[in-house]
């Protein structure tokens, strides 16, 4: 029987291009980063993140009025910026709340209240540091705060509460003078709450200011050797609970998990991926200024800016993914399967960056995608992604296999890129690490199933699904993966997904002993992906 494998589009790269394109990424991360002391005199880049829905509380946030409170917020901020306010920290201080008082995404909201205050270059770049940069800290914030105050931080007004935090963040994590954070944050409250906490948060401040991070901690952080985790939930700034699972998938290693929680501060890179038949990422990397992948042939290093704003981003040759993101993709691309091989399936494809990568690769081959996407914004978010490739779009529940657009045993390829509880994207969305909770696991897990299960029952014998989380949690990860195999009425067996993952690539570390394989950030500057290959067989 004919067995199809290889990677599309990757033999047309020469042996030159490839060894620029694998050039050590420990050298390019590092490179990435910024102090973040220096943030406002260096303008660190602006953050992007992963595509998501906004989400509202509800909450009126001043008494008496209607409107959200950002809505409130912004219109003092407004008038304060036209007092002669500095516009990027009001501009950084209603991102916070509208975050942490209505609900919002930073990803989302901060650029529309940039646009709106005006506030362009050096500005945005401090407003997105001190956004970014409080909330990761939120937690490590609080516990500064609540011993400065005397009180917990839910006891304090939310106004207060924010700007609280704002200020405390310029005072222990920037290089901002310890006065200026003191009275612009004062001047902020007043702004937005009128004087009557004013009193209370300069003497809050100022106490605060009294102390570096490290003197804090010493006094706020449990022992080490009694409380582990304690320790480094509340210096590095994430619950207890995702600490436990990061160390439980790193098998109980706390230098390691240190490492994880260390990269998880600091703000992601920007990543393209250059699409397969219409450019090469040596060619993109030298036309928009980046830099070759250090693993996928297709990912180019951006050094920051607005992706959207690129040309070969407007003209569809190329999208923002993240480089693991694209190993996921590849790996599945990349499996062995046994006969024809021109039908494929995507079948949780929004916003549609895996089912872009899959389109151009499938265009190469002379196969064709079909995209599934349940929610019908983001279906269009596919259908817009994946313009000009053969792909069909289905606005569907990707559970609902057996009809005549998703048959039982009718694709050669299928990918299930899970909804999840995103844990391996922090460094993304800083906001969520305070959002989950361990009672989000049972319904997403329950889900993660039914779509793989859904899965093995859509692919042929002999044809291949790839299961892909942006979470290393165990019980998204292997957990998910062996019960549904086990579950499953079709017999299936696990594929070794490291050989897709590190085909093309030179020498990629840290993939552990397989079949599985879960990228992390600190070991491979990529989301924490984790991959599995299943093969129907029978």
């Amino acid at each position: 029987m004919e067995r199809n494998t290889g990677r599309a589009g990757a033999v047309e790269r020469d042996s030159g291009d490839r060894d620029a394109g694998n050039r050590d990424s420990g050298d390019r991360e590092r490179g990435r980063r910024w102090e973040s002391g220096a943030a406002r005199d260096r303008g660190p880049r602006q953050e992007r993140g992963s595509t998501g829905d906004r989400g509202s509380s509800g909450d009126r946030g001043f008494s008496g009025d209607r409107r959200s409170a950002r809505q409130v917020g912004a219109d003092r901020a407004h008038r304060a910026v036209a007092r002669g306010g500095d516009p990027a920290r009001q501009a950084a201080y209603q991102a916070i709340a509208a975050v942490n008082r209505d609900g919002a995404y930073a990803n989302l909201v901060l650029p529309q209240i940039l646009r709106e205050f005006g506030v362009h270059g050096r500005d945005a770049a401090f407003a997105t540091e001190l956004t970014y940069g409080t909330l990761r800290a939120m937690g490590t914030l609080d516990a500064i705060v609540a011993a400065a105050a005397g009180r917990e931080v839910d006891r304090i007004d939310p106004p207060a509460r924010d700007a609280l935090r704002l200020g405390a963040y310029q005072l222990l994590h920037t290089r901002v003078p310890a006065h200026a954070a003191v009275s612009t944050t004062v001047d902020l409250l007043r702004s937005a709450d009128g004087p009557g906490a004013t009193g209370f948060a300069n003497a809050v401040l100022r106490q605060i200011g009294g102390r570096t991070r490290d003197e804090w901690l010493a006094d706020l952080a449990p022992a080490r050797d009694a409380d582990p985790v304690g320790y480094l939930a509340l210096t590095h700034s994430h619950p207890q609970w995702i600490v436990r699972a990061f160390e439980e998938t790193l098998g109980g290693d706390q230098e390691e998990t240190e490492a994880l929680l260390v990269e998880d501060n600091y703000p992601a890179a920007v990543h393209l991926c250059a699409r397969p038949g219409l450019v090469d990422a040596v060619e993109l990397a030298d036309e928009v200024g980046g830099a070759p992948g250090a693993f996928s042939p297709y990912a180019v290093y951006l050094d920051g800016g607005a992706p959207s704003e690129l040309a070969a981003v407007r003209e569809g040759r190329a999208h923002v993914q993240d480089e693991g993101s694209q190993l996921a993709a590849l790996a599945l691309a990349d499996a062995e399967v046994v006969g024809e091989d021109t039908r494929w399936l995507d079948l949780c494809a929004g916003p549609g960056g895996k089912a872009a990568l899959l389109g151009s690769l499938a265009a190469l081959r002379g196969a064709r995608l079909t995209a599934v996407e349940v929610a019908p914004h983001r279906a269009e978010l596919v259908e817009k992604a994946t313009r000009g490739l053969p792909v069909t779009v289905l606005c569907a529940d990707g559970r609902d296999v057996g009809g005549p657009d998703l048959p039982e045993a009718g694709f050669d390829r299928v990918l299930v890129d899970a909804p999840c509880s995103g844990l391996g994207a922090l460094r993304r969305r800083p906001e969520a690490r305070w959002r989950r909770t361990p009672s989000d696991l049972p319904p997403l897990t329950r889900l993660q199933r039914e779509l793989l299960t859904a899965a093995i029952r859509a692919v042929r014998p002999g044809g291949v699904v790839g299961y892909v989380t942006c979470s290393p949690h165990i019980v998204e990860t292997q957990v998910t993966v062996t019960e549904s195999a086990r579950r499953s009425p079709h017999p299936v067996e696990l594929l070794d997904a490291r050989s897709g993952v590190a085909a093309g690539s030179v020498s990629m570390p840290g993939l552990g002993t397989g079949p599985t394989v879960q990228l992390w950030p600190h070991r491979h500057g990529t989301d924490a992906m984790f991959i599995a290959l299943l093969r129907r067989t029978g």
